[in-house]
Order: C-alpha cells, then structure tokens, then sequence
C-alpha cells in the first residue's frame, strides 16, 4: 500500500526485497530512520511482535516509549542490534555460552541477558546493570536498526499490559496518532515474544519461555538449561505477573472442555475438537495443535475475541513441553486478575 493517513499515525509500506509490494520503498525506511534520529518513535515489524522503537542511546527518546505505553519505569526494555560487532556499544562482556546462543540463534527470536555498557541509559535497563539485547530475524527491522544508525529499544508496541500486536492495523487501533510512524511489514511469522536468558550469573536461566526452547538451548550449550522463577524485580520485560491481557476476563483449563460459563461465553481451543453447547463462540488456533501454528495465531485470536461482546472466554492450555510452555507463560499472565501489576 501507499503511505496513507489511519488514525493520525503514518503508516507505509516495505522496502524493495522484503518480499512486498512498497508504495515508498526504500523511502519508507530511510523516513521512519530520519525520525528515529531525530528522537521519534516508530513502530516495526519483527518476526515476534511489532516493537515500538526509539534510538537506545537518547534518553528523551527511551523515555517517550514508556510514555506512549504507559509502561512503569522499573520494567526494562530489550535493545534491537543489526550486526554481531555493534554488541560492543552494547555489552561490556560477551561470555562463551552468549557466544554459542548467537552462532546458532541469532538472527532470530532469542534475547540474550548481557553486563551493559555506559552508552546505555538506566531508563532502558530499569537502573540494572544488565541489558536485554537481541537481533531480530526480519528484513525490515534490520534494515530499518542499519538504516539510522544505533539500536534500538523495542518494547512491543501496544499499550501496557494489553495483547501484543501482530500486524501494522494493531498498532494503529492501539496507538494512532502517539506513534511518529508506523511501518507495515505484514502479519509476524513467529506471533509471540522471544525467548529471553540470562548468562550474567554462571548457568544460564530463561527469565521468559519462547518459541526457541530449553531443549534447542540445552542442546547448543551441552548444559540444561532451567526457567528462573526466584527474583525481586524483573529482570526483563515479560516477567510480571499479568500481562498480555485482554480486557474480557479468560478461565484457563486443560483436558475436558468445560461447560459454558453464562451465554455469552466464548472459547479458545488449541485444535479442533468437540465442542459442548452453549459457547457462543468458538476459535481454533491450529487445525492440528501444531505449537507453533497456536504461537503464532495467539495474540491475533485474542484480539478479535476481545472485540465480541463476550462475559468471559475459556482458553485451553497447551501440553507442557516445548513452545507449550512459552504459549502457556502467555495464557497464565493473560488470565491473571490478582493484584495491580501488569506487564
């Protein structure tokens, strides 16, 4: 499509070799990069989720992100890098096993935990001495990190505690006219956010499940590798205990179906399967219960159910092994009405 107007937030097309049809091109980036540097916000596409980017290096720009999103200060944000030698402007130290997860992983859906570097602002680190750094496996945010010039911090860019967008339209609906620039690299492949771990303290630990699992980790390392659960703060973005929420409470379960809870009862089924009466709305996330069709149908499946007019939606929870795990963290975090934090 063309640049156009949708809800005051300027939203453009792909570049030549993004595998779209871009009305503006290579124009498209280097606008949204003249944005960026000059202390904009833009929102991109990842294989994960949209992120909301800003330049990592200018405080006023970071402090912006936080308040489009309205995210609480003390909840950190991932850094965005185009190139493994640019991790120096980043990270002060790159251990052995950050070294293994990057030769097999990145490009892609893994964040590492890393000793940050002065250049970061505490603003993205939450004050923390660590920073969350990734390189995303997308050629427009790629091109789009090389085109201005630094990294950039990334939250996903939908307002705090809310579904994490998968499409341009998302954003837009969310955001509008708070975002500088929004550009459209059609649906995420991945669908949810990426793995995060930590080499900062001997053995790695995953601070939050993804589609790469513990097992792919464990296997690259020759070590296992075990899920923190034991801190005082977060120690990444992801990690508190409600987020990812719609705004239509969910009861989670897992085995047989319950009955539906009122008329107005909608569910969310992992496969197909018999379905009891009563629900007034049914959604599949996979026609097989194939993992990684469910994670990357989730957030979108969310959305649309959120816009019915449902009392509450029964989800059901995937198997307890793999990517089930990060799709679970996402389902558990969604469906938590206890206490005021959000992620």
């Amino acid at each position: 499509m063309d640049a156009t107007k949708n809800a005051d937030a300027q939203v453009t097309d792909g570049c030549p070799g993004d595998g779209r049809s871009g009305g503006e091109g290579a124009c498209a980036l280097e606008k949204a990069a003249d944005e960026l540097r000059r202390g904009g916000v833009v929102a991109f596409p990842t294989e994960t989720v949209y992120g909301l980017g800003a330049d990592a290096f200018n405080p006023k720009a970071v402090a912006r992100v936080f308040e489009i999103k309205q995210r609480p200060s003390f909840d950190p944000l991932i850094v965005h890098i185009d190139d493994r030698a640019k991790l120096s402007h980043v990270a002060l130290d790159v251990p052995p096993a950050a070294e293994k997860l990057m030769a097999a992983f990145w490009p892609g859906p893994l964040t590492i935990v890393l000793q940050k570097t002065p250049l970061i602002p505490d603003l993205v680190t939450s004050g923390l001495p660590t920073v969350a750094v990734r390189m995303p496996a997308h050629d427009m945010a790629l091109s789009l990190i090389r085109a201005c010039g630094v990294p950039l911090c990334a939250p996903s860019a939908n307002p705090f505690g809310y579904v994490s967008p998968t499409r341009a339209e998302h954003v837009v609906e969310q955001l509008g006219a708070l975002v500088d620039r929004v550009l459209d690299g059609g649906p995420c492949a991945v669908g949810i956010e990426s793995t995060i771990v930590d080499v900062t303290d001997g053995a790695p630990r995953i601070l939050r499940p993804g589609v790469i699992t513990a097992e792919a980790l464990s296997l690259v390392l020759g070590e296992d590798v075990c899920r923190r659960t034991s801190h005082r703060a977060p120690l990444a973005p992801g990690m508190l205990p409600r987020h990812y929420s719609p705004r239509v409470p969910i009861a989670l379960f897992e085995g047989t179906i319950p009955a539906a809870p009122g008329n107005a009862a909608g569910l969310l089924l992992q496969g197909p399967r018999e379905v009891p009466a009563g629900y007034a709305l049914v959604e599949v996330l996979s026609r097989n219960g194939d993992p990684a069709e469910v994670a990357h149908h989730l957030f979108a499946a969310l959305r649309q159910l959120d816009r019915k007019d449902l009392d509450i939606l029964v989800v059901e929870l995937a198997d307890e092994r793999g990517i089930g795990r990060a799709i679970n963290d996402r389902l558990r975090r969604a469906g938590c009405r206890d206490g005021a934090d959000q992620g």
